[in-house]
């Protein structure tokens, strides 16, 4: 799952094409270091370009394989993550958030009332979180199983009928 543990960068959501444009560029940098042609740049450029791989790296790393915007959003501190919140709910992206005293439980779609500055809660409630993503998971893929089981098994069927009518036609 995309994730951002670092910081929201304004516009994530709401100006994803750039933010794509960054990624691709982060991995950019990550095949010139792969393939050899960053020894071709100077020291000085060399520094430069690392320096800006590892903004980008903890800025956009969680969301490198984020092609779309999500379906849902998990804030753990509603309230310090104010401009996540709000990018979510100007697109209509459903919100489960850790609401604490001092956040608002207006603004987020799906709330759980929990102490979001204890690491031991917040650790806990992401586990029963992503746990509850698995198994989710689990349930469509085997679903779509089932699905591509049950399709040839029609065809099948389908195509055992179709003879049947057309010899109806030719004996009559």
């Amino acid at each position: 799952m995309p994730y951002v543990n670092y910081r929201w960068m304004g516009g994530m959501l709401t100006n994803f094409a750039t933010i794509r444009t960054r990624v691709q560029r982060m991995e950019e940098i990550e095949a010139m270091k792969e393939n050899g042609t960053f020894e071709a740049y100077t020291k000085k450029e060399q520094a430069g370009l690392n320096k800006e791989l590892n903004k980008l790296q903890l800025a956009l790393g969680g969301i490198r394989e984020m092609n779309g915007l999500p379906a849902a959003l998990f804030v753990v501190d509603t309230k310090h993550e104010e401009n996540a919140v709000r990018e979510a709910r100007r697109l209509h992206i459903p919100i489960v958030g850790l609401i604490d005293t001092n956040a608002d439980p207006d603004l987020i779609d799906f709330g759980i009332p929990a102490n979001d500055d204890a690491i031991r809660s917040v650790r806990m409630l992401c586990d029963v979180a992503a746990d509850a993503l698995i198994s989710g998971r689990e349930a469509v893929v085997t679903a779509e199983e089932m699905a591509a089981e049950a399709a040839p098994a029609e065809e099948a069927a389908a195509e055992a009928t179709e003879p049947a009518a057309e010899t109806k036609e030719v004996t009559e």
